[in-house]
């Protein structure tokens, strides 16, 4: 009986701590989040059904730009099944796609996209950085000049160009 006593006790003092720690939230740590994640990112809205405007490809862009790769795969994913026919979506998608090393779905997404935007710029760097992350420099290079030659004053594609430069400098490892 004294041993029940002793273990009930100490589950009490144990869950009496829990609600102490509990209650102990800063209010001026309100902008971060779990995982390094910022506030912003953390709504969860995987029940909505209905979108209304561009809140999921939106959602996908603050993922991808916070560095939450399979979050905002996750969702473009889902972009791309609501807007099938959106060039927007399809892009992110197949970028989270390549970031997430993915590269069987990043490829059926730049064959939807061919068919939407091919042969632009935009088309041309983003199937440039899918080979330039997979190492198939060859191929990412020419994707690369095809962008810059339909638009040589690019910024992106004068980066990707340079990134291209620098991964020939290096043995990979």
């Amino acid at each position: 009986m004294l041993q029940v006593r002793a273990q009930i006790s100490c589950i009490a003092f144990l869950l009496a701590s829990g609600a102490v720690l509990v209650g102990c939230q800063s209010s001026g740590l309100d902008s971060l989040a779990a995982y390094g994640d910022s506030a912003k990112t953390i709504e969860d809205d995987s029940a909505v059904a209905f979108y209304k405007n561009d809140e999921l490809i939106t959602t996908g862009k603050l993922q991808f730009q916070e560095k939450n790769y399979g979050k905002s795969y996750a969702i473009y994913k889902r972009a791309v099944n609501v807007f099938p026919e959106d060039p927007a979506a399809w892009l992110g998608f197949a970028a989270s796609a390549d970031m997430v090393g993915r590269f069987d779905t990043s490829d059926r997404a730049y064959r939807e996209l061919a068919r939407m935007i091919g042969k632009t710029p935009v088309y041309y760097n983003n199937i440039g950085y899918s080979h330039l992350l997979r190492g198939d420099l060859p191929n990412a290079r020419r994707y690369f000049l095809k962008a810059y030659e339909l638009d040589p004053a690019n910024e992106v594609t004068a980066r990707n160009l340079e990134l291209l430069k620098n991964s020939t400098k290096f043995a990979q490892r």
